[in-house]
């Protein structure tokens, strides 16, 4: 095949793959870019799944992604927004793998304490306690000022290794970082649930 129509063809994958993904989305995920929060908790157990639609248009993007990936392996961002909607639809280990592949690429880089902390809930999801923790530690040591990283950290060791001191330690810092944030007022909630106490507004 022509080169320059092999180029062209590659090119037009990825700019529908990104068009398509932002136009169809309207649903909050945890990094629809690099530059973004992660998620603020890890999902409850028996979360409710996607509707058919929002499934289908996932499904439809990772179709996309994937096409798009094997022509540009090296596109981080690709690959964070494949992690994403394997978040979404509950995929927790597909969305691991899609997070590793973007942190392998990107390991230090402005968005990966993000991407850190989206694949540590995943983690959580699938009782890999440790590698979340170990995910979560890693993602505020990179961004000290990343509340969502040491919030869920809070979670992982009040529910999941019943560590509330621990847990405890970890909400606090999120509100020494900064007391008026909704990630804040969660710590704050969560503290007060810690210790028998209605949440603090």
């Amino acid at each position: 095949m022509n080169r320059t129509l092999l180029t062209g063809l590659v090119i037009g994958v990825l700019a529908g793959f990104f068009l398509g993904y932002f136009a169809g989305s309207s649903a909050f995920r945890s990094t629809p870019t690099l530059a973004v929060q992660a998620a603020p908790a890890a999902p409850a157990a028996g979360a409710p799944i996607p509707s058919a639609l929002n499934q289908l248009e996932s499904q439809q993007r990772i179709a996309s992604a994937e096409a798009a990936l094997a022509a540009d392996p090296k596109n981080v961002q690709g690959w964070v927004l494949l992690g994403n909607d394997y978040f979404d639809l509950h995929q927790h280990q597909k969305a691991v793998d899609a997070y590793a592949k973007a942190l392998a690429l990107d390991p230090k880089g402005p968005g990966a304490a993000d991407v850190l902390t989206d694949q540590g809930v995943m983690y959580l999801d699938l009782k890999a306690v440790d590698k979340a923790i170990a995910n979560f530690k890693l993602a505020s040591k990179l961004n000290p000022k990343h509340q969502h990283s040491l919030f869920n950290l809070g979670i992982a060791y009040s529910q999941y290794k019943q560590d509330p001191a621990a847990a405890l330690q970890a909400w606090k810092k999120v509100l020494e970082i900064d007391p008026g944030t909704p990630t804040a007022q969660q710590a704050r909630d969560s503290i007060a649930g810690l210790q028998g106490q209605r949440p603090i507004k």
